[in-house]
């Protein structure tokens, strides 16, 4: 069973939904989450803005297609990404945006993908600042959440504070399409993974679609409303913590109606050292990402 908590009993320190939260953290790997700073309307807003710009003519998000940019930044088109090599490209359509330096950030001068900036179409009105907003707020929910985590793991509260200076915090706005009818066993919105990164703030429009791994291997569905979010745990937070946070499988296989989800992958800065405390190696957030986003995107372009 996946947790359901509530951000404001955490906040007040209670101590059986601190317990349920380590349960989460050391053992499922998901929980959902409610009582945040970003109530339904304001996520109902948000998912309104994405799909007005999937449903745009193809030419238009071409104009931002990220294919040409060498970064996780703009429009990208179904089948661009495969995240399991046994599996399909996935079929889904995304939008990026992430982290933008100062202009007179000296950083700029090493190009980093991961700081790149960010591209915005000329269409929906009011999206780019829409999607903004949401990004510095849901910043925000994610860096609460990691703080809740270091202390259910009998870290200090402030123990990842210092590591997310310039966060590569990316912002994806996904659309699933109905399950296709060619669909088949291989073939996936997205297919089985684990994320790559630290910690993901998923918010959902409540289609089904979303499924987690069970530890005898079978698949549970995960849903939530506008409002309440899923949380779940990267790869590199387990390997950070030393298993004390736990990375789990999750895949979306599609449903007869299309979905709408929108994630913030909250990520350190890449200089940041995520090996486990104590064990003397030093482990670039940024070089893990690399890897895996190679990992991900290249063999497609063979």
């Amino acid at each position: 069973m996946i947790p359901r908590i509530d951000a404001r009993a955490l906040r007040a320190g209670d101590r059986p939904t601190r317990e349920a939260l380590r349960v989460a953290a050391q053992e499922t790997g998901f929980l959902t989450l409610t009582g945040t700073a970003l109530d339904a309307a304001r996520v109902e807003g948000v998912m309104a803005a994405y799909r007005a710009f999937f449903h745009l003519p193809e030419a238009e998000k071409r104009a931002v297609d990220m294919a040409r940019t060498g970064a996780n930044r703009g429009w990208g088109a179904a089948l661009s990404e495969q995240v399991d090599p046994r599996a399909n490209p996935d079929y889904k359509q995304v939008f990026d945006c992430g982290y933008e330096l100062a202009a007179d950030d000296p950083l700029r001068i090493e190009a980093l993908a991961v700081y790149a900036d960010n591209l915005w179409p000329a269409r929906p009105p009011g999206f780019r600042a829409t999607i903004e907003a949401y990004y510095r707020d849901a910043l925000g929910v994610a860096m609460e959440v990691l703080r809740f985590i270091a202390r259910a793991i009998g870290a200090p509260e402030d123990y990842f504070d210092d590591k997310f200076t310039r966060p590569m915090a990316l912002l994806r706005g996904n659309f699933y399409p109905e399950r296709p009818a060619w669909a088949g066993e291989r073939d996936f919105g997205i297919a089985a993974h684990t994320d790559y990164g630290c910690l993901t703030l998923l918010a959902s429009d409540g289609v089904p679609g979303l499924e987690v791994q069970t530890r005898d291997g079978g698949w549970r569905p995960v849903t939530a409303e506008p409002g309440t979010f899923i949380i779940n745990f990267g790869e590199m937070l387990e390997m950070w913590t030393e298993g004390r946070v736990v990375a789990t499988p999750h895949r979306v296989r599609g449903s007869a109606r299309a979905r709408i989800s929108v994630p913030l992958f909250f990520n350190p800065d890449h200089d940041a050292n995520v090996a486990p405390p104590g064990s003397g190696r030093v482990i670039a957030a940024g070089t893990h990402l690399a890897k895996r986003f190679n990992e991900t995107y290249l063999h497609l372009k063979s």
